[in-house]
């Protein structure tokens, strides 16, 4: 078969798809990559995946540009004449969908995550809604990462009657390149790992660092300020250590006691703490969509109200209440959590039944 996938990015291709890509090439079709491409061509292009680069500029608003891709997707599955293509994200999946139904290829959305403009109620709400209606009206399968953005397309009347629905574990997690940790020594380190912007929780960390912080107790900050304004105020905040974007968390994850991703951002399935639980971490994350599904209070680490600052801190404070055999018995009990319902091979699986 030729298969195409797109996707916002070769970055979220490389780190979330790559193992789906892999598993077609082994099986001999032959398969294009459609995203911008940020790192990663070259491996992909190592392991038999060609890419073409496009730019959909994820958080852009521009109707003109938007028509522009729309087109652009649209030419080039005309010219790739695709048996089946995978979509994923926001813009791809209405768009390069739409384009899929006009050119009557066969297509599989994963719905990673509603966004701002598809949960909060407005005219941008509306907007979307009816867009992604358009572009998924003749899809073959849709992948939901949660159960919410599921029952958000059920009441808003968006799934077409004949579309197959299934529930993915998220992006599933390498549970080999994430292996079970060695637990560290020396001071306990807190880890927030995400794009920096307000949506993430940044701030109820920056508060438990305010608190909390000492020669013992580290808090590290991982990740691209997608807000501007909080370059500054990282670089200026001696309550924590900004490490910047990082390619490679795994030494973080290495030197941390604890994952805290307080995230109220319409989540698909967080990633990030997926990753840090098949790590053996203890996860701090928010009662939403996304987060909630990995950790169980109290049990793999605590789950807080969303947009509860105070409930953040308290449960650092708890969690440094604890004896570090207690921290262990939590990171072990996250692992097995992933192993048991999130190794990305599950995932694997429901795309190869889609090309069965």
């Amino acid at each position: 078969m030729h298969i195409v996938m797109i996707a916002n990015d070769t970055n979220f291709a490389w780190n979330l798809r790559r193992e789906v890509l892999e598993q077609f090439v082994s099986m001999g079709h032959s398969v294009v990559l459609v995203a911008h491409i940020l790192e990663f061509k070259d491996n992909f292009e190592k392991i038999g995946v060609k890419v073409i680069d496009v730019n959909n500029d994820r958080h852009g608003k521009n109707p003109f540009f938007d028509i522009k891709l729309f087109l652009k997707y649209k030419t080039i599955l005309k010219s790739e004449k695709p048996d089946i293509v995978f979509t994923n994200n926001i813009k791809p999946n209405v768009y390069a969908g739409l384009a899929c139904r006009m050119l009557n290829i066969k297509y599989v959305v994963n719905v990673t995550g509603l966004g701002t403009p598809v949960e909060n109620p407005g005219k941008l709400q509306k907007l979307t809604v009816f867009l992604y209606k358009l572009g998924i009206a003749k899809v073959s399968t849709i992948f939901f990462q949660n159960k919410e953005n599921r029952e958000f397309f059920v009441s808003h009347e968006m799934i077409p009657d004949n579309a197959k629905v299934v529930l993915l574990p998220g992006s599933g997690v390498n549970v080999e390149s994430h292996p079970l940790l060695p637990w560290p020594e020396g001071p306990v380190h807190f880890l927030f790992a995400a794009r920096i912007f307000k949506e993430k929780g940044i701030d109820y960390f920056l508060s438990a660092a305010e608190k909390f912080a000492s020669e013992n107790i580290i808090f590290d900050v991982c990740g691209p300020c997608d807000d501007p304004k909080y370059q500054e105020i990282l670089k200026n905040n001696k309550f924590v250590v900004y490490h910047g974007l990082q390619m490679d968390l795994l030494p973080f994850y290495s030197k941390c006691s604890c994952l805290v991703n307080p995230s109220y951002y319409p989540e698909g399935m967080n990633n990030v703490i997926l990753e840090a639980a098949a790590c053996g971490r203890p996860v701090i994350t928010s009662d939403r969509a996304g987060c909630r599904e990995v950790a169980e209070d109290g049990v793999t680490g605590f789950v807080v109200p969303i947009k509860d600052g105070q409930a953040v801190i308290d449960a650092v404070g708890k969690f440094l209440a604890m004896t570090a055999d207690e921290h262990k018995k939590m990171g072990l009990a996250g692992r097995a959590k992933i192993e048991k319902e999130f190794d990305r091979q599950f995932v694997v699986k429901y795309y190869l039944e889609e090309i069965a």
